[in-house]
């Protein structure tokens, strides 16, 4: 008899199945996770709503799909081949990229391989029509393809500490690798999500001066937490005690602005303006806040006239992840502060739905999926 593997699917907006599959075979390519976590993002519960399309898309509905982009678990099976590519043997516990790049077009060959022409697949974005169908982290196990990148991690942390490899990559990639921060840098961070508190995180590690987070009335655990990981200011911007977020920027740099500002708002238009006035002279503007489409309003002169860089930042890569998990592994940082909420595979909606602030008198931070809970 075949074994089956149970799994989330989603198969429309605000709506998620637990099915059954069959265990893939594997071959001396290929591997076998044994999912033990699968974090959630921002990216996550837009999907789950119906906001944000697979990149891509004609307009056609989106096929069912297994979510899930941010796994770590264990090597349960791996082949010969792949055990030798990758360097792995099982029982080793993996982080797993969410692309699946070919490996041999010329923008892989060339360090570019978020951007391979060729790659078919990608891990919590692939229907469950595309053999061997388990290609999300929301599933008891997670098929690794032959070209699948992962990263060893340390099997002695707690596996919703080690599924942080994420987060913590998104903030290492977007404050330090894309807006350069520096020793003493101001460093403007809009939104206070764990990107956003990830990016605090990393500026700190990177030397920066003075480190200053945005954030709704309602986000005052998350603005709090932000001071404990190292930010120098926060700023509320609604509510009646909403401040102005560029006059509040000016008045804590005296007039300088921020040397680097990190746009991570989801589908909130209006910050994007607020980064590029915020921004010094010369300054250093990176956009990773999705809007599912809508149109922002771009003054194209404030970008030539304040010689501004701004820079797009498309999830994470090998280097980023690298450094994240190193940090992770360090201790350094006490990452326990910010995972607020564990839910077995069987719960995946309401883990969704609690990081997205719709279940009452729950303050969620970091949220965390476990398939094998029970």
């Amino acid at each position: 008899m075949t074994e089956l593997v149970r799994a989330a699917v989603q198969v429309a907006p605000r709506k998620i199945e637990i099915r059954e599959f069959p265990r893939p075979k594997v071959g001396p390519d290929d591997g076998l996770l044994r999912v033990e976590a699968n974090g959630i993002c921002g990216s996550d519960v837009e999907t789950y709503k119906g906001h944000l399309p697979p990149t891509g898309s004609s307009g056609a509905p989106r096929p069912a799909f297994i979510p899930g982009h941010e796994p770590v678990g264990i090597i349960e099976e791996i082949g010969e081949r792949a055990a030798v590519r990758w360097g792995v043997t099982p029982g080793d516990r993996v982080a797993v990229e969410v692309i699946v790049p070919c490996r041999s077009c010329q923008d892989c060959l060339t360090g570019r391989y978020q951007a391979c022409r060729n790659r078919r697949h990608g891990h919590g974005v692939t229907g469950v029509d595309t053999a061997p169908a388990l290609w999300g982290g929301f599933a008891e196990f997670l098929y690794l393809s032959p070209t699948s990148i992962v990263h060893r991690i340390d099997k002695g942390l707690p596996a919703e500490i080690a599924v942080m490899f994420n987060p913590l990559g998104a903030g290492v990639r977007w404050a330090v690798h894309l807006g350069g921060v520096r020793l003493g840098d101001t460093v403007l961070v809009l939104g206070a999500g764990q990107r956003g508190l990830a990016s605090v995180i990393a500026a700190r590690a990177a030397g920066a001066g003075t480190i200053i987070v945005t954030g709704l009335a309602r986000d005052a655990h998350k603005l709090a937490l932000a001071r404990e990981f190292g930010a120098d200011h926060t700023i509320v911007v609604d509510g009646p005690d909403a401040d102005d977020t560029v006059e509040r920027v000016r008045e804590i740099t005296g007039g300088a602005l921020a040397d680097v500002v990190l746009e991570l708002t989801p589908m909130a238009t209006a910050p994007v303006t607020d980064a590029l006035l915020a921004a010094r002279h010369g300054g250093r503007v990176v956009l990773a806040g999705l809007k599912g489409g809508r149109t922002v309003p771009l003054n194209t002169d404030l970008i030539i006239n304040r010689a501004l860089s701004v820079q797009g930042a498309f999830g994470v890569d090998a280097a980023g992840y690298a450094a994240a998990i190193a940090l992770i592994e360090s201790g350094r940082v006490p990452l326990a502060k910010l995972h607020t909420h564990t839910f077995g595979l069987d719960d995946t909606a309401l883990a969704i739905e609690t990081l997205a602030g719709e279940v009452p008198g729950e303050r969620p931070l970091h949220v965390s999926v476990h398939p094998h809970a029970r």
